[in-house]
């Protein structure tokens, strides 16, 4: 083997560049054995008169299998090569290899083996392909020229695509969402959650870079010779890391032709004031236009009008049915193990299912592969610890992330004895391992559970918890076609014990379980158009519940209800279309398929009268996976942008939706005890149509973002409850529900700042949701048929949150936030009945609780910034409500010794200050 030095010039390139072609006549006949490409070509020099120069370090680890009968040394060459990016170049007895580019002639050079035995002098007439650009490129000082795709001498083809992975330096993470373009040019693109771009670019020389705050501003130098890949790794810039978004989401907002869609930026949370100084990921949602919640120490979210059971919530793909603790105070997503959130309130896309009104995809980080590292706090009431730790450096990594509460010992610090025997702890746990087994394929797996405990009082103990685990595997066909396989499975379930008085003790358990499967591809046909599609499977177990005595002499009775089977299926493809540079296309559809399955009971109903025990004309029995009932249908999702000017986008979206799961509670609010009803024989599934428009404005070259939407959205299938109805162990539940339509409208108007010593956003919404409930039997009507407004019918809503950094290290912030007091049912009347007093209530709905409102307040004081540091370190001190706000959740009336008495129920009715410290290393 031997390599070539160069008299003359400094380039290994340029000498390749400038050699005259011959063609071999030798035929030879030879067989090759799993041998590398190195020893193949030891071989043909020992069996032939030819000398070969080349660099060892250029091929592949790749074997070669092949025989070769009476054939020239091109003819074997030829074939040997032509799946890597050299080239060869034959002079008399001479054999040289090039890497990426073929070899022209013209210039005089002089080159000698590497013992220096012979001096040959080059005379050629033709220029070589490409000298130009690269020499052009050579006199850009300190910036490395990289060589991609290997030149065919007879392709007249003008573009390429190149593709490839870029990198943290450091941790090894994919850096997603950062902007990749050829300078000078309109070509760009954004790298997705892996990391990866792909992009068509011109044949010969280019400048590539790269552009982010946290990352700066990368070039590299690239010869395009034909397709192939460039992958590499960047240092993160810490001088810019006090700016909260980074500079790849620049101009995200009016490009992409996603309407009603929202990004939780997870750095930036950690300086909003929230209650008990606790990060929360969904709270920071909630001040966002068009997401909503019931009130403080409520379950769920509500999105543009929906119902708290219209949202999926994923976390690594597998379903979260309940992701709070505390009954709502706080989150069960650990803040310091997400990577992303991204809410989908208006443009779902076709792959998402299930759900009428919102997705919200939440994301845990990529573990670092480079170095151990990690992330808590310690606050008043919980402790928080995030640990990274490389497995096989940078390859494999695992992340590990727990949260506890030490409320139990807080509580017993409490002189109130019936406050000091009372209970209330929660905990969660994730862990998280990825693995980069090869340029192609990666796999990651997570696990995730988190459990609450509350005994408030001494006869009773309740809990619930969710349980899920997730496994995806990622794989890369080539440039223009990747796909992965998920499977993930969630469990929520709750249990109450309850051992007081009068022999009633009782043990009741609720669980429902979910299993899906999933494929997803992606296709990139051309520049104009991207495919996504796939198919799913998801099977749903509910055991909608069982109670047991507890003792001798409890006097409950043994009861199960029998569970509930169900599989949903679907199909998908969408194709992001764009028409040219102002008109941008998303286009989707799903048809989803849904069968309730056996073993179970259904009751057939006489038609023409209300469903009840008098109105059954039939039990029907089912066997087990035998199927009761199939519902289905298309799903229709639609979105477009087109750019009014460079920095202005007008976008508007249309879905369909459908949803064959409802959730059950006769509560104005959702609680830890709301169960899951599967749609059957006799409850049809939800759907919804939304239409959407929207107009986006960026200013200030992207400091200053400003949106304004307004949305319409008719429902159909609705789940409510008749007065007084009786959901738990109730095997005839039916009876008790009503169906019913619903529509929902609304503007949403955000103004955000990103950049600078004062940022934040001001986000307001009008909104109504309403609800009709009518039938042609009067005792299944609600208000007389009319349309009302619904439990989550909330018009205003205004939240402002800001930031103001006085120095690197000192910060002050705010949130406000306002909203319409919810509706509420009062009483309008009374009368005495038996010597005592009865309400007479006014129709559902018809009042409003006042309105609600609170003010936080907050100081961030950082640590110094010095980089030779065991730990960074912050402390957030903040005032929670700091006006004192008595902000009533709801309001109840009770009879007391014959007299209605009224009360109103609040959270948090004082201002809560709370002291934080917060560490990273």
């Amino acid at each position: 083997m031997r390599t070539i030095k160069i008299i003359g010039m400094t380039s290994f390139f340029a000498f390749f560049s400038q050699i005259a072609y011959c063609q071999s006549k030798e035929k030879i006949s030879v067989a090759f054995e799993n041998k590398g490409i190195v020893e193949v070509l030891i071989e043909l020099e020992n069996i032939s008169d030819y000398q070969f120069y080349f660099n060892k370090d250029w091929f592949p680890d790749s074997l070669i299998s092949k025989s070769f009968t009476n054939a020239s040394i091109e003819a074997i060459l030829s074939e040997i090569l032509e799946e890597t990016s050299i080239n060869f170049f034959m002079l008399n007895n001479r054999v040289i290899l090039t890497k990426n580019n073929a070899i022209r002639d013209n210039i005089s050079l002089f080159y000698y083996d590497q013992k220096g035995d012979e001096v040959v002098p080059l005379n050629d007439e033709k220029a070589p392909v490409l000298q130009k650009e690269y020499v052009n490129a050579s006199k850009v000082k300190n910036v490395e020229i990289f060589h991609i795709g290997k030149e065919n001498k007879r392709l007249s083809q003008k573009a390429f695509n190149i593709s490839g992975y870029i990198k943290d330096a450091k941790t090894k993470r994919p850096i997603e969402s950062l902007v990749v373009f050829i300078q000078g040019t309109s070509i760009n693109t954004v790298t997705n959650n892996l990391g990866y771009y792909n992009m068509k670019v011109p044949a010969g020389f280019s400048i590539l870079e790269t552009a982010s705050m946290e990352y700066g501003k990368h070039k590299k130098q690239i010869v395009v010779y034909g397709d192939g890949t460039l992958s590499f790794d960047l240092f993160e810039e810490i001088e810019e890391l006090e700016e909260i978004v980074v500079e790849s989401d620049r101009d995200r907002n009016i490009k992409s032709a996603n309407v009603g869609v929202t990004k939780v930026d997870i750095e930036g949370i950690k300086n909003i004031p929230l209650v008990l100084g606790e990060r929360d990921v969904l709270k920071v949602a909630t001040t966002m236009p068009g997401v909503k919640t019931a009130g403080e120490g409520t379950l769920g979210y509500n999105v543009r009008g929906g119902k708290v059971d219209q949202n999926l919530i994923l976390f690594d793909d597998a379903v979260i049915y309940n992701p709070s603790h505390f009954f709502g105070i706080f989150s069960a997503i650990n803040p310091f193990a997400t990577g992303s959130v991204d809410i989908y309130k208006g443009s779902i896309p076709a792959e998402f299912g299930g759900r009428l009104s919102s997705v919200i995809d939440i994301s845990t980080k990529e573990a670092n592969m480079k170095a151990f590292s990690g992330e808590g706090n310690i606050g008043p009431v919980t402790g928080n610890l995030m640990l990274e730790a490389p497995i096989v450096k940078d390859k494999a990594a695992v992340l590990i992330g727990g949260r506890a509460t030490y409320s139990d010992w807080v509580l017993k610090t409490i002189s109130e004895e019936s406050i000091k025997n009372s209970k209330a702890s929660f905990y969660d746990g994730v862990i998280k391992y990825n693995h980069n087994i090869n340029d192609k394929n990666s796999l990651q797996a997570t696990a995730y559970y988190s459990k609450d405990k509350f005994s408030i009082t001494s006869d009773s103990v309740f809990d619930y918890s969710n349980r899920l685990a997730s496994i995806k595997w990622h794989h890369r066909f080539n440039e223009k076609n990747r796909a992965s396989v998920q499977l993930a499975t969630s469990q929520y379930k709750f249990n109450i014990i309850y051992d007081g008085i009068f022999n009633r003790n009782f043990d009741f358990g609720y669980s429902i379980d979910e299993t899906q499967l999933k494929l997803k591809a992606r296709y990139r046909y051309n520049k104009k158009h991207k495919f996504t599609y796939g198919l799913s499977g998801k099977s749903y177990v509910i055991r909608p519940g069982n109670i047991y005595p507890i003792g001798d002499k409890s006097v409950i009775e043994s009861k199960t209800v029998e569970k509930e089977k169900g599989f949903e299926s679907a199909v998908f493809i969408s194709d992001l279309f764009e028409v040219n540079e102002k008109l941008l296309f998303d286009l989707g559809f799903r048809y989803s398929f849904y069968a309730a399955l056996g073993p179970g009971t259904q009751k057939v109903y006489a038609s023409g009268v209300p469903l009840s025990s008098e109105s059954v004309i039939e039990t029907k029995q089912y066997k087990n996976n035998e199927v009761i009932k199939t519902h289905g249908g298309p799903e229709f999702r639609f979105s477009a942008r087109y750019f009014l000017s460079p920095t202005l986008s007008i976008k508007g979206g249309y879905n369909k939706t459908i949803q064959y799961s409802h959730l059950l509670s006769s509560n104005t609010t959702a609680s830890p005890i709301d169960s899951w009803k599967l749609s059957d024989l006799n409850i049809e599934p939800q759907r919804a149509e939304q239409y959407s428009l929207g107009v986006f404005k960026n200013f200030d070259s992207g400091v200053y973002e400003a949106s304004l939407e307004g949305y319409y959205k008719k429902m159909n299938n609705l789940l409510d409850f008749k007065v007084g109805a009786e959901l738990l162990l109730n095997q005839d539940i039916e009876t008790e529900l009503l169906q019913g339509e619903g529509k929902a409208y609304g503007i949403e108007f955000l103004l955000k700042k990103k950049k600078g010593k004062f940022n934040g956003w001001l986000g307001y919404s009008y909104s109504r949701t309403l609800v009709k409930l009518d039938s042609e039997f009067l005792t299944n009507q609600v208000n007389n048929g009319d349309y009302f407004s619904a439990n989550q019918d909330r018009p205003h809503d205004v939240s402002l949150i800001s930031n103001y950094k006085l120095t690197k290290r000192y910060s002050f912030s705010l949130n406000f936030n306002y909203q319409s007091g919810r509706p509420i049912t009062y009483p309008v009347g009374k009368y005495i009945y038996n010597g005592s007093e009865q309400l007479i209530y006014s129709d559902r709905n018809k009042f409003r609780v006042p309105d609600y409102y609170r003010l936080d307040l907050g100081i961030n004081i950082e640590g110094n910034h010095k980089n030779a540091k065991l730990a960074h370190s912050f402390w957030n001190i903040s005032v929670y409500n700091v006006l004192g706000r008595n902000n009533p959740l709801s309001v109840f009336f009770v009879n007391e010794n014959g007299e209605v008495k009224g009360y109103k129920s609040s959270v948090f009715a004082i201002p809560v200050p709370t002291i934080t410290y917060n560490f990273k290393f």
